[in-house]
């Protein structure tokens, strides 16, 4: 069997109509001989409406009974959208993720997919069936409904095409691939034709929208080939793919932008070894990422100042559990939401000298002025003022020539 995974995003299957246009992408698909597994998200709005109920039920709504609520929504986009492959003459069945199962393993509002029984879904799809499982979410080891972060459709497609050994695997959104940067926030962003795993996960992971991160890590692990299209115009996509199989002469390949990051200094701390994982360890276990650390020693050795980034909807919990932590003392503490990070991503800096140097004197030149620092083989983040960050985004854009 030649297996392909479409699937399709809240945007994409946002309305009774939108339903109707991608079921004819679907049957496309049926039509040129190909058997499709189709993996759908909510509605777009849905999910959002339903923690917004469970906000009003409770403020300390149980992770479990929401997951059973928020896996409500794919449950409903994926019966539509059987219904409608039916009406149009083809074999459709909407299948729930414990009916097939798709077990999870990991917490609530977070597990990931470690495994999928094929035997049901295979049997289906040689009857002639298009099955249209719902993204999102398992069950884990006690036969709870798990799911697996937003977004988490997307790695509900990757793990199928895994495990189904798909010939390919196509994320249809409401933009017609990955660009350089926002193509909402500036005008000569340009659509990427094909792009490394690495430097995906990285823009995923700092800012982009396009993909969860999560998903792009699981795609990269298994080798798995990913085009992203529009479900709104027939034109070509991005390719996700090998490094390898690229050929390119740019250096840089995007550039991403954060607008929900908050930067902690906390003063004066005593300085001693292990007092960074002191400091760390309660933010880990209450599920709190911490991104970019920046720590300054005094003059004398006795004190330190540590720097560290967080998403800002996690300050209030964060300094709570800071002057809470019995095991370190400090002198003060300065929580500042008025940052954004912005980030360079490409493989080509790797090999190429000076890459540093041109995006700090681009943003100098901007009178940009840079708060922390951090990164990695194939990216460098920095974090500045968030009225900065269209002026800083353009400027270095430009320089590294990607609107060309």
């Amino acid at each position: 069997m030649k297996i392909i995974c479409l699937k399709f995003g809240g945007t994409s299957v946002g309305t009774v109509e939108r339903i109707k246009k991608v079921s004819n992408i679907i049957v496309s698909y049926a039509k040129k001989g190909f058997k499709v597994i189709v993996i759908s998200s909510a509605m777009s709005g849905v999910t959002n409406d339903l923690i917004r109920k469970s906000k009003k039920i409770s403020n300390n709504f149980n992770f479990s009974e929401q997951d059973v609520l928020l896996a409500t929504g794919e449950q409903m986009s994926c019966a539509l959208i059987a219904g409608r492959l039916n009406h149009l003459g083809f074999k459709s069945q909407s299948w729930m993720s414990w009916q097939i199962p798709i077990t999870t393993e990991g917490n609530y509002k977070s597990s990931r997919i470690n495994k999928i029984n094929k035997k049901k879904i295979k049997d289906y799809l040689k009857s002639g069936g298009i099955p249209v499982i719902t993204g999102f979410q398992g069950i884990n080891s006690k036969n709870r409904l798990t799911t697996l972060g937003r977004g988490g459709s997307d790695a509900s497609a990757i793990m199928c095409a895994k495990f189904f050994n798909a010939y390919k695997c196509i994320i249809y959104t409401d933009v017609e691939g990955v660009y350089t940067t926002d193509p909402n926030s500036l005008k000569s962003a340009k659509k990427i034709k094909v792009i490394s795993y690495e430097e995906m996960l990285e823009m995923a992971s700092l800012g982009a929208k396009v993909m969860q991160p999560n998903s792009i890590q699981d795609a990269r692990l298994n080798r798995i080939e990913i085009d992203v299209r529009s479900s709104f115009v027939k034109k070509l996509g991005t390719t996700i793919t090998k490094r390898k199989n690229i050929i390119r002469n740019k250096i840089i390949t995007g550039i991403t932008s954060t607008k929900n990051d908050a930067k902690i200094t906390v003063v004066g701390i005593k300085d001693r070894p292990g007092v960074a994982a002191s400091i760390f360890k309660p933010l880990s276990e209450n599920s709190i990422n911490v991104d970019m650390v920046v720590q300054n020693i005094s003059a004398t050795g006795k004190e330190t100042d540590l720097t560290f980034t967080i998403k800002s909807d996690d300050v209030s919990k964060t300094s709570k559990l800071l002057r809470q932590n019995k095991k370190i003392k400090f002198k003060d503490m300065l929580v500042d939401k008025n940052v954004s990070k912005v980030s360079i991503i490409g493989v080509g800096m790797i090999t190429t000298p000076g890459v540093t140097y041109r995006m700090f004197q681009t943003l100098a030149n901007s009178k940009i002025n840079i708060l922390v620092i951090s990164t990695s083989e194939i990216k460098i983040s920095v974090l500045i003022k968030k009225n900065n960050i269209k002026k800083a985004v353009s400027a270095l854009h430009q320089e590294f020539k990607l609107s060309y």
